[in-house]
């Protein structure tokens, strides 16, 4: 342990918080009332100096990916990190602040969770999947005080990953990290059942029952599904030759970067997020990239076309080849791909095609007349389909507490998110799912975060400058704003999200107002 005065009080005014390094160790300094607090300064997700972020309200949001934490204390209050902030021990000596750190400080601190012990509590509760929403929610119900039995299925053969990295940084890294999160081992220390290669053949809601492909049976006293979404595919000839694929398992992954090793050309059909992300992967690798979609501009339903062609630009200066407002008509090989034949008959030659064109729902285990049209379930505030029975994630269909319209979000945050609210719901607290949405894209390290959920807007108001990927731009609807989207305006973007979550759709000049007091 040692003591080191790392500042003075009067280099941090009240409400305020400033990084520092001490010993090449990273702190941050949060000044509350008429204490200084020291916190681990990088965010557990994936690093980001928190000092570049955000304090409002007695918390901290991480400028990358908006992981909140308590200013007080650093515990965690809102994903995507799984993790708190450790707080060290500050003492001040008339103008000097100083803090005793540990030989070797931590980055990160767990939460704490309940013990595993059945006969407390002889319930067992059965999760469905374990991607952003299953994964939270397990031990978000530990987190919560539940001792009874988890059990966690999932089809996959991998435990949780971060499903994020792997059209951004697995894909496009020389060496890459395995993505996972949780290994098996966290799940057998906090008594979570983990059952992977579960194929599920059928759910009986009313039973809360679980019946695999095989004919295993799981009974739960509370049941979630967060089965997430199942790439769409391509009908057209030739669409099962070796070398056409998708990316959205981990597993796709892993065999996505083996074929890189062998290819040279490839394909990437659909302007989609994870499309444009894989293209932009791809090149990194060194490999030839042609984009096939139908639509004239890349995100133009999501963004709008002047982000759309930013992108598109970035794209083509990285050497990518664009063939915009054309469609696939077969794939051809033999056994293995060899060429795409778009619709107008041109061939694209090819050793590796990956299909974006959007996922659905993977639902397939409920009936027909449980779905909705796109195969999505539908939950109430509390992500309810029944007193007992939940839903979170992609497959959820709730009504959006700012509008009231029927909503479905395919984004990782509010996955988790979901499934941490579905967990206390579980457990009676009858908590509301009222958040925000949040997502980012980063293709070549050009990120634009966006907050919000706008499927149709009246106008685009941008501050700064798209082309120098500098700006925010409002989407605006009936006067309220929607949502917003920002490239190199992390602060604005938190304080845009702290803003909106507080006071819905607020008016253009409202928004810029209060969001001028913030940063």
């Amino acid at each position: 342990m040692s003591r080191q005065t790392v500042g003075h009080l009067s280099d941090l005014q009240q409400g305020q918080m400033k990084q520092v390094e001490v010993d090449d160790v990273d702190l941050l300094l949060v000044r509350l009332g008429d204490g200084v607090r020291a916190l681990a300064a990088t965010c557990p997700h994936h690093g980001a100096p928190l000092g570049e972020g955000l304090l409002h309200d007695g918390h901290i949001l991480c400028p990358w990916h908006m992981a909140t934490f308590d200013a007080e204390d650093g515990s965690l209050q809102d994903p995507p990190s799984l993790e708190g902030l450790p707080q060290f021990p500050v003492t001040i000596e008339g103008e000097d602040i100083i803090v005793d750190l540990p030989d070797d400080p931590p980055a990160s601190c767990a939460v704490s969770m309940a013990e595993h012990d059945p006969d407390a509590d002889g319930r067992t509760f059965v999760i469905l999947g374990a991607g952003a929403a299953g994964m939270t929610a397990a031990e978000a119900l530990r987190q919560n005080g539940f001792a009874g039995n988890i059990v966690m299925l999932t089809h996959e053969n991998d435990p949780p990953y971060d499903r994020t990295d792997l059209s951004k940084p697995y894909l496009r890294s020389d060496e890459p990290a395995e993505p996972t999160i949780r290994g098996r081992d966290f799940y057998e220390q906090h008594g979570i059942e983990l059952r992977t290669g579960f194929e599920a053949a059928n759910v009986d809601i009313l039973k809360r029952r679980v019946t695999s492909a095989g004919g295993e049976e799981v009974t739960g006293d509370k049941l979630l599904l967060a089965t997430g979404g199942t790439p769409r595919t391509l009908d057209v000839p030739g669409a099962d030759l070796i070398g056409v694929m998708t990316l959205r398992t981990y597993a796709d992954a892993k065999e996505l970067r083996r074929r890189m090793g062998e290819a040279k050309r490839a394909v990437v059909v659909g302007a989609s997020f994870i499309g444009m992300e894989v293209a932009s992967g791809l090149v990194e690798q060194g490999m030839d990239v042609t984009v096939v979609a139908p639509e004239t501009v890349p995100f133009k339903a999501a963004f709008g076309e002047a982000i759309g062609r930013m992108y598109q630009t970035v794209h083509e200066d990285k050497g990518v080849t664009f063939k915009l407002g054309r469609t696939v008509g077969h794939f051809a090989g033999d056994d293995f791909l060899e060429a795409v034949v778009l619709d107008d008959g041109s061939t694209l030659r090819a050793d590796v095609a990956v299909l974006g064109v959007g996922v659905r729902p993977e639902t397939d285990y409920l009936k027909p007349d449980q779905l909705n049209s796109d195969g999505s379930v539908t939950v109430n505030s509390y992500l309810q389909i029944t007193g007992d029975v939940f839903a979170a994630g992609d497959i959820a269909s709730f009504a959006d507490w700012r509008t009231g319209q029927s909503t479905r979000i395919e984004h990782w945050r509010v996955a988790q998110q979901q499934g941490i609210v579905a967990a206390r719901n579980m457990l009676g607290a009858q908590s509301e799912y009222r958040r925000v949405p949040f997502f980012w894209t980063n293709q070549y390290m050009v990120i634009t975060d966006y907050l919000g959920h706008a499927a149709e807007w009246d106008e685009v108001v941008v501050d700064g400058d798209i082309e120098e990927q500098d700006f925010l731009a409002f989407y605006i609807k009936d006067e309220g704003v929607h949502a917003v989207a920002g490239c190199g305006r992390s602060r604005a973007i938190a304080a845009c999200l702290e803003l909106m979550e507080a006071q819905p759709l607020p008016t253009l000049q409202r928004l810029r107002a209060e969001m001028a007091k913030l940063i």
